[in-house]
């Protein structure tokens, strides 16, 4: 029975076989069978055939004949069969080897449950994480875990998930995938019990072989998948990651995810104001949600999310009309509303008038419309209001309070519910239902629930407008066309590629602001007329030809943050000015740096007025590059108006980015003050990005900081480049 091993490297094809084999399996060997009681071994035994699944499973130790009152194989080549996936439970350092001979005869997947790897900080566990990965890349196997609590797939009857709780195992239009085991259990049991069923579920833990980029691209492939649920911790694979949530997108699978944890370490080491402002949630929502991924904020708000997205169509717009019967519930969706981001619009005046006569009273006023329990005595008054909300044209989504009934008596709601259910089947418009309060969901329910699919029940009104805000995003994001990126200058490249080979070296490499400046230059950005001056004499003769008044800073790359070094002096305005300022500079260097040695004194054009702004983009540890726009100057870490996106920014991704910002209406004009040059700050943006993008790997930080828009153009007063090692 002996196979040779298989040695070919992953395609994302083959990564696709390796989860099909993984959750769809011929047969199961369970490696580490035991009796001891209520080890995982035997609880995977107990599930597989609690749950039906049909295949044989084989339980396999070499120091035993039986167990569980079956028969125990010694090892692989004993088997009636070859082996297809196997279910590892022996001690960390028996694991390589096991997968290897495993792979030998013939398993197409494994599931490690094993721990002690990479998540522990003892050396051994990273040996043992790294002979792991080793015999992963030699065998091709494919690999669930180490670390991890089992798979399920309903639709197979395949379950060997070691919960011994009783678990709804069978089909379901919601795929959740987790690196934490139990929070994925603990999603899968709330969608259940608010009556949406998971048909997989895969705790994927340390991710050593297949990884969430890989279970997402398969799922995305499977017509009984609708939505698909991600807890992460980490991205250990960003661009797999991205092109997984895009091929999610175009499927028309949307990706949900909860979000722990952020890239301390990626920003600890930028020296730039860009990569200390990255939050890793507002970078990741930035670039994972450009890809098509919905980030929500708790695990409550994705059960939102997710119940939205399996009953309701996407909303063309982030306009809501409202209904409500209480004036309390009116006012906390108001509140909820704005905190969010969307809106409830004057209702039309032919809507206002039509609700008017629905309902029998003079006026209406507002949105959402308090229309009070007397709306619920008449269905026709009940179903004509929302017939006319949701023929309003300033309206995208509907949303009605109601709860799904959970006691006897009451067969009017019902009735209600079951005709907004013949309403919503074929509206245009989304319709949402909202309760006051969160609350658990009983079998009647339920039943209810299962008889209304058209129709989505969200709970809490804050966490209905939050995960609605969710989506909103999302469909506008799918809406949205792709970038069309200009080519950078001429001879732009030619100067870039010299630089990254003067500076090619496995270290981190600070640019001195002169060669930052070089580069952004390059690439359209526009900087002061200035020259490095090596004395105080040549430093006049600088400023002269300049023209008064000028600036003076430090010219060293090692300096990366003058101003705390009393390294820039502003509004020098006279030659003896400059000799002074010149050897100032030079003493409060020494003094706060003595081990710097200064290029010179960078002498500049003063630059008066204008808008600041700061521009940069970065490396982010988890999605790559990053750009970044928001309000600049001194006060940048303290006001932290910033945005973030993806690159390569166009000129309409880039206006969206200003437009994300506070310094946007500073830009257009606030309080009477001058317009400045948006299109400036456009073109700027556009020009950084294709840097960005250019310098790849190379990236760790871009800091242009200020940026001053002035009534006619931009220009860049300081820049920073962080290059980071390339192993040359």
């Amino acid at each position: 029975m002996d196979q040779p091993l298989r040695t070919d490297a992953p395609t994302a094809a083959s990564r696709r076989d390796r989860v099909a084999a993984l959750l769809d399996p011929r047969n199961v060997v369970i490696a580490g069978a035991t009796d001891r009681p209520g080890n995982w071994a035997q609880r995977v035994w107990r599930n597989l055939g609690r749950y039906g699944f049909p295949g044989p499973v084989y339980p396999l130790n070499p120091s035993r004949d039986s167990v569980w009152d079956t028969r125990c194989y010694p090892d692989f080549a004993s088997l009636p069969e070859p082996p297809d996936h196997v279910v590892v439970v022996v001690p960390a350092r028996f694991v390589p080897d096991s997968l290897r001979e495993a792979a030998r005869f013939g398993a197409r997947s494994a599931n490690v449950l094993t721990a002690g790897f990479d998540e522990s900080s003892d050396p051994a566990g990273k040996a043992a994480g790294a002979a792991l990965r080793a015999v992963i890349a030699e065998t091709g196997i494919g690999v669930c875990g180490p670390n991890c609590l089992g798979n399920m797939n309903g639709f197979a009857r395949f379950m060997t998930i070691t919960d011994d709780r009783a678990q709804n195992v069978g089909p379901g239009p919601v795929a959740v995938i987790g690196q934490s085991g139990g929070i994925a259990m603990a999603l899968k049991r709330t969608l259940e019990e608010r009556g949406n069923d998971t048909g997989f579920l895969v705790t994927s833990g340390n991710e050593a072989g297949l990884g969430t980029a890989d279970y997402i691209d398969y799922f995305a492939t499977l017509p009984g998948v609708r939505v698909i649920v991600c807890y992460l911790e980490s991205v250990r694979d960003p661009q797999a990651f991205l092109a997984a949530c895009r091929t999610a997108r175009a499927a028309g699978k949307p990706v949900v995810v909860a979000k722990l944890g952020s890239s301390d370490a990626g920003r600890a080491a930028a020296l730039a104001h860009t990569g200390a402002l990255a939050g890793s949630m507002e970078v990741f929502d930035a670039v994972a949600g450009e890809a098509g991924a919905i980030r929500a904020g708790t695990l409550d708000d994705v059960v939102e999310v997710v119940e939205y997205l399996l009953h309701a169509p996407l909303p063309k717009g982030p306009r809501i009309g409202g209904f409500t019967l209480s004036g309390g519930l009116r006012g906390l969706m108001l509140d909820a509303a704005a905190s969010h981001g969307l809106r409830f619009p004057p209702l039309a005046p032919a809507t206002r008038k039509r609700l008017a006569e629905f309902l029998g009273v003079g006026t209406i006023i507002g949105n959402p419309l308090d229309a009070g329990f007397a709306a619920l005595t008449s269905q026709d008054a009940y179903l004509n209001s929302i017939r006319a909300l949701l023929a309003d044209p300033g309206i995208d989504l509907l949303l009605l309070q109601e709860e799904l009934p959970r006691v006897p008596g009451t067969e009017r709601k019902a009735a209600n519910l079951r005709a907004v259910e013949a309403i919503a089947a074929h509206a245009k418009k989304p319709i949402a239902f909202v309760t006051m309060i969160s609350h658990g969901l009983n079998d009647q329910a339920r039943a209810l629930r299962a008889e209304l699919p058209h129709l989505t029940f969200m709970q809490e009104p804050d966490k209905t407008l939050h995960a609605l805000a969710r989506v909103v995003a999302y469909s506008a994001g799918l809406a949205r066309r792709p970038a069309r990126v200009p080519a950078a200058p001429k001879g732009a490249r030619q100067r870039l590629d010299r630089c990254l080979a003067r500076h090619a070296g496995a270290e981190t490499v600070t640019l001195g602001e002169v060669e930052s400046k070089a580069l952004l230059r390059a690439y359209g950005l526009r900087v002061p007329k200035e020259r490095v001056a090596v004395s105080a004499e040549e430093a006049v003769r600088v400023a002269r030809r300049i023209g008064f008044p000028v600036v003076l800073k430090a010219a060293s790359a090692a300096l990366a943050h003058k101003s705390e070094a009393g390294a820039v002096l502003v509004g020098i305005a006279s030659a003896d000015a400059v000799r002074r300022g010149f050897r100032r500079i030079v003493r409060n260097v020494k003094r706060h740096a003595p081990e710097i040695a200064l290029d010179g004194v960078l002498v500049a054009e003063e630059v008066q007025g204008g808008v600041e702004l700061v521009l940069g983009a970065s490396w982010d540890a988890e999605m790559g590059p990053v750009v970044m726009v928001g309000s600049g100057g001194v006060a940048l870490e303290l006001h932290r108006d910033v945005a973030f996106a993806a690159p390569p920014l166009d000129r309409r991704r880039a206006t969206a980015l200003i437009d994300r910002t506070r310094a946007a209406r500073l830009i257009d004009g606030w309080r009477g003050a001058p317009a400045v040059d948006r299109a400036a700050a456009v073109d700027a943006l556009v020009a950084l990005s294709r840097l960005a993008v250019d310098l790849g790997p190379r990236l760790q930080a871009i800091d242009v900081n200020p940026f001053v828009l002035r009534r006619r153009g931009g220009i860049a007063l300081d820049g920073l480049i962080v290059l980071a090692g390339n192993g040359g």
